[in-house]
């Protein structure tokens, strides 16, 4: 069932102006205009709303009965417009963003706090997820935006670069190693290495790497997440191979992260969203804002 809102308005107002004359200003048409909204609204119905002479404009029995009716729908439909223009002009709204839980540790958290100022009634439901996932979700809908690691490329997925997070070395500071300032992977031979599981992109993308230059490293611990190495370092357990980016230097008391050399290996983090698809306000707001940001990884 069409539902025609211009006849609908045109009866409301005519109703509360009182004729047809003032409701044609109100509504910045001609007065020919609005008969024809209300003709076209009553042979719709089949019902004479309104009786109208030359002199005089009255509301009929139906008319009387379907006034508040009407009303409303014009009075929910106008809020309804109101908010979705408010939405587009002020990037008002919600939305879901997947990332990578690397990301959590002190990037995401920072341009999160950067967006409230932005858009301070927003809200952002967060998905850490695998850089996989964090792709599927962008993929299934389950998130408009994802922040994840490059991989192969999906047709249906558009990846803006945001900046290249180079592998560290992370252990004690009672560490042999702790005091140079960059090391080679060849100075890891013997350490007891806390490897994250090969499922993770990081780990997929350090075994390529390494494959690629003749460079074999074997782990005495392996474990699903980032966090859980960073833990392990830092109770002295091992050390460990993970991106920059998983944490700032002294965020963990006693824990080093050193420069990774002979080779540098980079993995690179990049803005995922669907092909050919818009984002809602809200988080077309959030990704100009994280195109715009500097990272130090």
């Amino acid at each position: 069932m069409k539902i025609d809102f211009d006849g609908i308005q045109a009866f409301v107002v005519i109703a509360e102006l009182g004729g047809f004359n003032k409701a044609a200003e109100h509504l910045h048409v001609t007065q020919t205009a609005l008969t024809r909204r209300v003709q076209k609204l009553e042979a719709y119905l089949g019902l004479r709303l309104l009786d109208r002479t030359t002199r005089y404009v009255e509301l009929t029995a139906v008319g009387r009965e379907f006034l508040p009716q009407a009303r409303a729908i014009v009075n929910e439909m106008t809020s309804a417009v109101g908010r979705l223009k408010d939405m587009s002009k002020n990037a008002k709204g919600n939305f879901t963003l997947a990332c990578v839980p690397t990301m959590a540790a002190h990037i995401l958290p920072n341009l999160i706090r950067e967006y409230s100022k932005v858009c301070p009634q927003n809200r952002i439901r967060l998905l850490d997820a695998t850089s996989y996932e964090v792709r599927d979700s962008v993929l299934n809908s389950q998130a408009e935006l994802g922040i994840g690691i490059h991989g192969e490329q999906h047709p249906d997925v558009l990846e803006t670069p945001l900046f290249d997070d180079p592998l560290m070395f992370f252990c004690r500071d009672s560490n042999p190693l702790s005091e140079m300032k960059s090391v080679t992977w060849s100075d890891m031979s013997g350490a007891d290495l806390i490897v994250v599981s090969n499922l993770t992109a990081t780990r997929v993308f350090m075994d390529y790497q390494l494959a690629k230059r003749g460079i074999s490293l074997s782990g005495s611990y392996e474990v699903q997440h980032h966090a859980t190495a960073i833990s392990l370092v830092a109770a002295g357990v091992g050390c460990a191979i993970l991106p920059a980016s998983t944490f700032k230097e002294g965020d963990r008391p006693g824990v080093r992260k050193i420069p990774l050399v002979s080779p540098v290996v980079k993995r690179k983090v990049i803005l995922i969203q669907r092909k050919n698809t818009s984002l809602s306000p809200a988080a077309e707001a959030f990704c100009d804002l994280i195109k715009a940001s500097h990272f130090d990884g």
